[in-house]
């Protein structure tokens, strides 16, 4: 296997990708218009730097930042991004973190948050008997201890 080149590595930075917005999108923003599709580009590491230094923990900022540094076309003022519908705005906060790949879909998230879930369930009700219904009234600290004491082979207290 062959590794890659600096100019490989960087490739990715310049792509850019059209995306459809949903038609429910356009009109909830006030507009109906035929043209639904934008262009969009992934975030390099220093927008974010950029973005995080002028957010400074401003969520609602860095989102409109976000905005205006990853869509290429139309491209919008910082201004005209605040002026957008909020489903809109997280619409278009959502693709452009996703093929920037510093998000993970929420399918996605919830599986991986579920799957060790339900393995820890399993493990618990195994090692100590009890039910479903036991378990899903723990909070997760309670779980998380308790599967440490299961692999350190101590008993209940």
């Amino acid at each position: 296997m062959m590794t890659m080149t600096a100019e490989e590595l960087l490739a990715g930075s310049s792509l850019t990708h059209e995306v459809d917005i949903p038609a429910e999108l356009i009109r909830s923003n006030g507009a109906d218009s035929t043209h639904s599709r934008v262009m969009l580009r992934p975030l390099t590491v220093r927008d974010l730097q950029r973005i995080a230094k002028a957010a400074h923990d401003d969520e609602k900022l860095s989102a409109s930042l976000i905005i205006q540094q990853g869509l290429v076309e139309p491209a919008l003022k910082i201004d005209q991004v605040s002026q957008l519908s909020a489903g809109l705005a997280r619409f278009l906060v959502d693709r452009i973190n996703s093929i920037s790949g510093i998000s993970t879909p929420q399918d996605e998230l919830t599986e991986l948050v579920q799957a060790p879930l339900a393995r820890a369930c399993f493990v618990l009700a195994k090692e100590f008997g009890w039910t479903p219904e036991e378990i899903s009234g723990m909070t997760i600290g309670q779980i998380l201890l308790y599967l440490e004491m299961t692999r350190g082979g101590e008993e209940l207290p």
